[in-house]
Order: structure tokens, then C-alpha cells, then sequence
């Protein structure tokens, strides 16, 4: 793939700083195990269900669309895709009410836990074992930058001492869907990093604001720590994917129609194929991850 990067500068080649990622949606095996699981530990509140799928959300804002795919199969080890879906939420009480629920209810699902410095991230594996972030974003005016890139970390953050700190019986007992949350990132797998560099920023438009070394890169618009972001953990070298369980579709939302324009333009310009049905355009990245823009 050839990207004029040094083209970067113009500002018809960036995506409009009020754009978005919105819903994340999964092709799920059992879709009421999917539901139950999001609803129940997450917290997100069924917002519309309809036949073969469920859209999934806080506050009326939609984070997780389940299709219901039975037909599908797991990918396999070491393919492209979802690394996890990233739902952030309003407050400290908020998620720690989230992290105790989906602990308790489904024990062996934690994966880890982190201080990034610029958030308080949790992380668990949903019941087809797709990757979920829970976190909190710290205070935009705490976040340390240089130059264009935003610094970030691998803390280590206690589980137990976080929820001793902040979960409170009212956040506890909220219902599901009540308080304002919503996908705040998304994270892929991906064969390497350089092809998704060149694809995100400069086909798509996202600035970069950081890295690990060749193995993950960071993309995101307004100042965001990011929106997007890919990595070769387990998946380097890896092609395009097939269809399976798992990612179907992340949501790009562009503040405006002629911001949605703006980016068909740009796709055209390489030679990206894309599906314009009058509502959403969309398109795929070099590993068949899909991604529909609408106008917010």
C-alpha cells in the first residue's frame, strides 16, 4: 500500500476533529449468553432487540451491536481482528460497579489491569472470547504530551485496592443502562503495524499520538489519547480475515455529511473499495476489518 504521508499537513486529509467511534458490533454463537453478559457484568442496557440481534448500550448512546451468527466459526490463532472492544465511563464509582460484576459473575475473565497514565483500564474476556476494556479516562488537563505524541504506560494498578477506593453501594445498584458510557476505542490485531501506520493515518485520516516500538501504534482525532488503535502481538503477519465470530463492524461518527464526504473522497483517492447506501459508507482496512461511517 502506498500512502503519501507527507501530505499530512493538508487538512483535507485528516479526519474532522469532531468525529468519533461509536457501536462495536460482534457476531456472536449464543446471543442471549452475549446479552445476559453485557447487560448483567457490564452494565450496558438493552437499547432495541429485534429477531437475530441486540443493540447494547448506556444513557441511550449505543457501545455493542450482537448479531446473532451461529453459522460462524472462531478465527483462528494468530488471525486479524477484534484485540478488544474499549467501553469507558463517566466515573471512578461507575466502573469499579462494572469491574465487581463481571469478576463476580463470570470469575476467570480478568485478564489484567493497568495505569496508562492517561486512564485506569481493566481487562476481561466476554464469553467467545472477545477482549473488553473497562476504564476511566483521568482529567484531559492531566495528560502529558510531547509534541504530538501523548505519553502512556503499563502501570501495574491493584484490582482489589481500586474497589476498596471507589466502589460505592449506589453505583452498585444502579440499573442496567443508567449512567452514560459508551465505547471510548477500539483495538485491532493486525499483521503489521507500518501497513496499519499508512492505512489510518494516511488513507483515513486519524493522527498518530503514540507507539511501542514496531509492535502497536495509537490513532485518534481531537486531542483524544486514542480512538484507534493495532497491534502484531499475536498476530503479525497475519492476512485478511475470513468470516467468523467475532468483529463485525466498528463505527466511525463524523460530525456531518460533509465530513463523511470528505473521507469517501480520500478512500477513492487510494483506491479503497467502499458501500455508500445513502445512510453509511462502508469500507475495510488491508485485514478485511470493517468499518461503517455515519453523520452524527
Amino acid at each position: 500500500m502506498t500512502s503519501p504521508l507527507n501530505t499530512l499537513d493538508d487538512t483535507r486529509d485528516r479526519l474532522d476533529a469532531r468525529s468519533d467511534v461509536g457501536a462495536v458490533t460482534l457476531k456472536v454463537a449464543d446471543l442471549d449468553g452475549m446479552i445476559h453478559y453485557y447487560t448483567d457484568a457490564v452494565g450496558l442496557g438493552v437499547i432495541a432487540q429485534q429477531g437475530s440481534s441486540a443493540v447494547l448500550g448506556r444513557g441511550g448512546r449505543p457501545a455493542v451491536i450482537l448479531e446473532h451468527a451461529p453459522a460462524l466459526r472462531h478465527a483462528p490463532e494468530g488471525a486479524a481482528g477484534l484485540f478488544h472492544t474499549a467501553i469507558v465511563f463517566e466515573t471512578r464509582a461507575d466502573l469499579a460497579a462494572a469491574v465487581h460484576k463481571v469478576a463476580t459473575a463470570y470469575p476467570g475473565r480478568f485478564v489484567g489491569s493497568s495505569d496508562h497514565l492517561v486512564s485506569e483500564a481493566f481487562y476481561f474476556d466476554d464469553p467467545e472470547g472477545n477482549g473488553v476494556e473497562l476504564y476511566f479516562d483521568r482529567p484531559r488537563e492531566t495528560w502529558a504530551w510531547d509534541g504530538d505524541r501523548v505519553r502512556m504506560d503499563t502501570v501495574f494498578l491493584d484490582p482489589n485496592a481500586y474497589l476498596r477506593e471507589n466502589l460505592t453501594a449506589s453505583a452498585l445498584a444502579a440499573p442496567a443502562g443508567e449512567h452514560d458510557a459508551g465505547v471510548g476505542h477500539v483495538h485491532l490485531k493486525v499483521g503489521d503495524v507500518a501497513t496499519a501506520r499508512a492505512f489510518y493515518t494516511g488513507v483515513v485520516g486519524f493522527d498518530l499520538t503514540a507507539t511501542i516500538g514496531t509492535t502497536a501504534a495509537f490513532f485518534s482525532v481531537g486531542g483524544y489519547h486514542h480512538h484507534i488503535a493495532a497491534n502484531t502481538w499475536s498476530s503479525r503477519g497475519a492476512t485478511g480475515r475470513e468470516p467468523s465470530l467475532g468483529l463485525g463492524e466498528i463505527d466511525l461518527v463524523l460530525p456531518d455529511r460533509d465530513a463523511v464526504g470528505a473521507l469517501r473522497e480520500r478512500l477513492a483517492s487510494h483506491g479503497v473499495a467502499q458501500h455508500d447506501d445513502g445512510r453509511t459508507v462502508t469500507f475495510e482496512d488491508p485485514w478485511r476489518n470493517a468499518l461503517r461511517v455515519t453523520a452524527g
